[in-house]
């Protein structure tokens, strides 16, 4: 079924190629074990077909077929009450919660610099340049030192993941934002001065709406990110509950069919998270296009 934008057929042929491939290194890098055991046992190695069979049913196998992950997904999430520990639903809320947290905090910092950095020399001169800085650290560096600073100031919980997503996602939101409100051209603000508007009136009739576009779109990384942070966050802290705790324990078990599991429920979640970020991008501007007050075309 094609939709209108003929799109549908191409991306399930490049699905189905992704798939191929997918299954193709699984019988590749899971070969190797087939053919040790076989020679400990002293016993023939197995046929291709029975190799293909059995490189696709290890219990712990180097990569897991797509059917093991799809199984595992459905068993931990339908199959599983969502109160259990054993419940991807459940380690998802975990690190969901913290990432909207660090979001909207990530957001709303970012804002307040850009709004600094475009109307205050000295913010722009010196602020900027530490913002930019800032994100040369590396994240799983910086992530423990969060996490035992709070924890010795008797913080724990939410709110240290959430500074760390906070961390990552700040940055695209406040460079965007200083794109944005500077995006109005020369003219523009002449016209704005001519009317004699004030630096709050040229602010919400001009810069802000100019701003939503870039902002939008920096949201859309800044919410991914802000997930990437989150997870992050619950590594080094022997986190039990999260999507990251699932990754650390399936990596302390070699259980790699519950780290794939785990990481294409990341993948889904941060999906759903920029979609949605999408659609508020679309009625936002919709909105503005039905009530342009003041906005200087």
């Amino acid at each position: 079924m094609m939709t209108k934008d003929g799109k549908t057929i191409p991306v399930l042929t490049i699905v189905m190629v992704i798939i191929a491939i997918w299954y193709a290194c699984v019988v590749w890098m899971n070969a190797p074990f087939e053919y040790d055991k076989a020679e400990r046992a002293k016993i023939e190695p197995p046929v291709f077909s029975e190799l293909v069979s059995k490189t696709m049913t290890q219990d712990r196998p180097v990569l897991p077929a797509p059917h093991q992950v799809a199984q595992e997904i459905y068993k931990t999430t339908v199959l599983k009450n969502v109160t259990s520990k054993r419940s991807l639903i459940y380690h998802s809320w975990i690190t969901l919660s913290a990432t909207i947290l660090g979001f909207i905090i990530g957001t709303a910092l970012g804002i307040a610099l850009a709004v600094g950095i475009v109307h205050n020399k000295a913010m722009d001169k010196s602020v900027m340049p530490w913002v930019i800085t800032s994100q040369t650290i590396p994240i799983l560096a910086i992530a423990p030192m969060i996490i035992v600073v709070l924890n010795a100031a008797g913080i724990s919980g939410l709110l240290p993941k959430a500074l760390i997503s906070t961390y990552l996602s700040f940055f695209p939101v406040v460079v965007g934002m200083v794109k944005g409100l500077r995006s109005p051209d020369t003219a523009q603000l002449d016209l704005m001065h001519t009317y004699n508007a004030s630096t709050s009136q040229t602010f919400w009739k001009l810069r802000w709406p100019s701003s939503m576009p870039y902002l939008f779109t920096s949201l859309k990384i800044a919410v991914a990110i802000s997930l990437v942070g989150a997870i992050v966050g619950e590594m080094p802290t022997g986190a039990v509950a999260g999507l990251g705790a699932r990754l650390l324990a399936g990596s302390y078990y070699g259980q790699t069919i519950q780290i794939w599991s785990a990481l294409f429920m990341a993948a889904a979640l941060a999906a759903v998270l920029v979609m949605l970020v999408g659609w508020a991008h679309t009625y936002v501007l919709k909105r503005m296009a039905e009530k342009p007050e003041g906005v200087i075309a």
